[in-house]
């Protein structure tokens, strides 16, 4: 996969983002809001890396984190964010994400791992059927997100990670 090249002017954010899917093949999502329109952000568990830490390292720990789940097998990596801009304190930053695959039996999802940010930023969680994504208005990330499960589970894993938006 050809990846863009880094924008040498912005510092470097690496991102890891876990597509968990359960025996039902529902996908778990967490939800932001936005304060000025009172919609909501739904995306897939995930964060930073750690200095050292692999992308596989760092997509086990922030399951781990964020849901509480623990002794799963890391799948493929499935998909690639587009790079995207932000500024955090300040400083300019470019996001590259990878999304990876974690299969596992359905479970209640146990939040008491998050960080200050995040337990401050997610306002909910919930696990979704293809068709509930394909139905909703609220924004799902990365882009496209029904249309890319939906392919995902009939299809499988793709030989090499796929770019998507978000």
């Amino acid at each position: 996969m050809n990846e863009p090249a880094r924008d040498p002017t912005l510092r470097p954010s690496r991102r890891v983002r876990v597509v968990l899917l359960d025996d039902a093949d529902r996908v778990l999502l967490f939800s932001a809001g936005n304060a000025n329109d009172g919609s909501s952000r739904w995306f897939t568990p995930g964060g930073g890396l750690w200095p050292g830490e692999s992308h596989e390292q760092a997509a086990l720990r922030e399951l781990r984190e964020e849901t509480g789940l623990t002794g799963v097998t890391l799948g493929p990596e499935i998909w690639r964010g587009r790079p995207w801009t932000t500024v955090l304190d300040g400083i300019a930053h470019e996001v590259r994400q990878r999304y990876f695959l974690v299969r596992a039996p359905a479970f209640v999802v146990d939040t008491s791992g998050f960080e200050a940010l995040e337990a401050s930023a997610i306002t909910g969680h919930r696990w979704w059927t293809t068709a509930e994504l394909a139905a909703t208005t609220d924004l799902l990330r990365p882009a496209g997100l029904p249309v890319l499960l939906a392919t995902l589970l009939t299809e499988g894993p793709p030989n090499q990670p796929i770019l998507v938006d978000g």
